[in-house]
């Protein structure tokens, strides 16, 4: 009784990251977009500065999804860390940018 419980609990856990991760790269990629538009509407970001950001979010967008693609609709572990480095790469170049 007490494995099928664990394993009903983990299996429920396991299934809500899984859930959980597209929502997380959707947020995160949400917020960079609304930080770019901030800047470029307050002035702190010039036009030039802001298609740089762009064209780095859509390269790491494109990667998603053909990693996606590739893994029916998941990304796997690695994959998740190497995205997540990507996007914070990008979100320390949009505070530069911003505060230069």
């Amino acid at each position: 009784m007490k494995r099928t419980m664990f394993v009903t609990i983990t299996g429920a856990i396991l299934l809500t990251a899984a859930l959980a991760q597209p929502n997380e790269v959707k947020r995160r990629r949400e917020n960079q977009q609304d930080r770019i538009a901030q800047g470029v509407k307050s002035g702190t970001l010039g036009a030039r500065e802001a298609a740089k950001l762009e064209k780095k979010e859509a390269a790491i967008n494109h990667e998603v999804r053909t990693d996606r693609a590739l893994n029916g609709g998941h990304l796997t572990p690695a994959e998740k860390v190497r995205i997540n480095h990507q996007q914070n790469v990008v979100s320390r170049r949009i505070y530069r940018d911003k505060h230069n």
